[in-house]
């Protein structure tokens, strides 16, 4: 089974920001692929199943996702490398898209936490949202909406998302790699 787990912040308020992105992919997937709630408390977030797939969102806050991530991975026995996490990155352009198993988390407080719960063995899919001119904007710019102009290139940046992820379950990581990474989505 594969846990596809977008990150985010639960709230209207933060709906449409950068840090968002992650439950924007997963929206998609759920209607892709007519998902049906199997959500519980104990799962600390809203999570959907299609036949071998589950689809989380994490409804912890993003410094906390770890501890929705660890307990649908334990209740289902799923294998870290089962695990995939899409999330924002700041490293990265503008709805640039890349692919990678492993590595540090890059200051993300959801990769932190899901890091120091789990361990950082899994796929982590990193759509780029460009970053703030100064390092103290980070946590301002990352809680903003995107912008009008982004907002653009959005719904098509996300679907082509969506679809890597399809093709995860039946391709590789380096062949979805290859076909799939992004400099940026042009419309």
């Amino acid at each position: 089974m594969l846990l596809i787990v977008g990150l985010g912040n639960p709230g209207t308020q933060y709906e449409n920001t950068r840090h968002n992105i992650g439950f924007k992919v997963i929206d998609k997937l759920v209607s892709d692929f007519g998902a049906r709630d199997i959500s519980k408390n104990s799962f600390y977030g809203e999570l959907f199943k299609s036949s071998d797939i589950l689809l989380l969102k994490p409804m912890t806050f993003m410094n906390l996702s770890g501890k929705s991530v660890q307990a649908v991975k334990n209740f289902y026995k799923i294998e870290l490398e089962d695990i995939v996490v899409i999330h924002d990155d700041i490293d990265l352009p503008f709805s640039a898209l890349r692919f990678k198993n492993g590595g540090g988390h890059g200051g993300h407080n959801g990769l932190r936490s899901i890091d120091g719960i789990l361990g950082k063995e899994y796929v982590r899919i990193r759509m780029g949202v460009g970053k703030p001119e100064y390092k103290s904007q980070v946590a301002d710019y990352v809680l903003h909406d995107f912008s009008v102009e982004e907002e653009k290139v959005l719904k098509g940046w996300v679907e082509h998302t969506a679809h890597a992820i399809k093709e995860l379950q039946s391709k590789t990581l380096d062949e979805v790699k290859s076909r799939y990474s992004l400099k940026a989505f042009e419309v």
